[in-house]
């Protein structure tokens, strides 16, 4: 596929409205730079609370047994350091997401009329809502029962769990973004069938597809390459499937009526 073809979704149909391939791309830049800039920010925020962001994603260590917060070494001299920019990373996706998809957006999608121009912001809180209900859910009702049964099936096999800060802290922020992110599919599948690009009836007819796309995306998007993990990620992201597939079913019957009713008139 040419680069080229990228950009002709953004253009619609007013011939006038076509862009230079060069505009296209200098748009891009901009767009890049906004949400580079939306990060830095909400990074530079994140980092000044780092002492708190590190209480808050132990708790969930501490709730299972409080004398494991005593065995989390750090091995590296400047653990501290680094684990604290890898939560400032992690905590300014979760503070500047709706940004970043306000930006996206902006770009992917200028052909909107003004009605659905309108529309967009409603969608990025309803984006942004799903976002943080994914690393909320993984918070409380994801992690400390994973993290009960990496901690006993390790005492099962007659080990010590001695976690070190970087492993446990790289495990707690990336299955929260991961789920964050795993959450966003409703907006996704939604907008493509507001867009008249998918149908209800292709998403049922490819449930299988979708079911095995979904645990493979899991993979990637969960914070271990094991079973246990994948299957936790994978399962919520298929229920989200069927609810986009009962929602999308609903806003097509409403574009039905919409263009029924302009037809009538006309």
């Amino acid at each position: 596929m040419k680069l080229s073809n990228l950009f002709k979704f953004r253009e619609g149909e007013d011939p006038e409205a076509v862009k230079p391939f060069l505009d296209h791309l200098e748009d891009l830049r901009w767009v890049i730079i906004k949400m580079a800039i939306s990060l830095g920010i909400a990074m530079m925020l994140a980092f000044c609370f780092r002492t708190q962001l590190a209480l808050i994603l132990q708790h969930p260590l501490q709730a299972l047994d409080p004398n494991l917060l005593k065995t989390l070494a750090a091995f590296g001299v400047a653990d501290s350091m680094t684990i604290s920019f890898q939560l400032a990373f992690y905590a300014g996706i979760v503070v500047a997401f709706p940004f970043l998809i306000y930006f996206a957006g902006t770009f992917v999608l200028p052909a909107l009329t003004p009605q659905e121009k309108r529309a967009m912001l409603p969608a990025v809180l309803v984006g942004f809502g799903l976002f943080l209900g994914g690393v909320t859910f993984s918070y409380f009702f994801v992690l400390p029962p994973t993290l009960r049964f990496f901690f006993h099936d390790a005492m099962a096999m007659h080990w010590t769990p001695t976690w070190n800060v970087r492993e446990y802290f790289s495990f707690v922020t990336q299955c929260c973004v991961g789920f964050g992110i795993a959450f966003e599919l409703p907006v996704v599948v939604l907008v493509l069938v507001r867009l008249g690009l998918i149908s209800t009836a292709l998403l049922r007819r490819t449930r299988a597809y979708a079911f095995v796309l979904i645990f493979c995306a899991a993979v990637f998007l969960a914070p271990t390459p094991d079973i246990v993990s994948m299957f936790i990620m994978g399962a919520p992201m298929y229920v989200l499937y069927e609810i986009c597939i009962f929602v999308a079913g609903f806003i097509e019957k409403k574009r039905k009526q919409d263009e029924t009713a302009l037809a009538t008139k006309a």
